[in-house]
């Protein structure tokens, strides 16, 4: 079965390691965006949606000069806001709170932020606009949710984030020869 859909995330920014970021809007560091765009080679690509972050739009530029489509930006999907967390030293944020969010992701919103249930409904509300062929460049979070409604499973907001300045087709294995 061909790859449909393409979900990259952003390559890594040059903030410190350690720190928390979802809407902070950093740029991306110095990662060459190579390895995203080989992972689009024979991808049937029609669409290039974006979120609005400096460092998806900066990979979602590479995209669109490589396949020569528009990227469009698409703030549902936009990273977690994580509210008081934005810019702090995820060791400067209390660990009763983070604890409170790993026993109920869906419901704990960080203070001034969002639930992954908003996070969720908001790249829903994406997914269901999107058609074979659309490139996706995203944030962790709102990648882990569309990799689970593109294969009809249950959402785990705990599940690991594809790699920075990754490209994973859905479904996976598929491709073009």
């Amino acid at each position: 079965m061909p790859a449909t859909f393409a979900l990259l995330r952003h390559l890594p920014t040059a903030l410190a390691p350690g720190h928390c970021y979802g809407r902070l809007d950093l740029p991306p560091g110095p990662a060459s965006p190579a390895a995203a765009l080989a992972g689009l080679r024979n991808f049937p690509a029609r669409t290039l949606l974006s979120s609005p972050a400096a460092r998806c739009m900066a990979l979602a530029g590479a995209v669109a000069a490589a396949t020569g489509l528009a990227a469009r930006p698409e703030p549902g999907l936009l990273e977690l806001d994580f509210g008081a967390w934005e810019g702090a030293r995820w060791d400067d944020v209390p660990r009763a709170a983070l604890d409170a969010w790993a026993a109920d992701p869906w419901g704990f919103a960080p203070p001034g932020g969002e639930s992954g249930a908003a996070l969720v409904a908001r790249v829903r509300a994406v997914f269901a606009t999107m058609r074979p062929g659309t490139v996706v460049v995203s944030h962790g979070g709102p990648l882990k949710v569309l990799a689970a409604l593109i294969a009809g499973r249950p959402v785990d907001l705990l599940a690991p984030a594809p790699p920075m300045g990754s490209c994973v087709l859905h479904p996976p294995g598929g491709g073009l020869p």
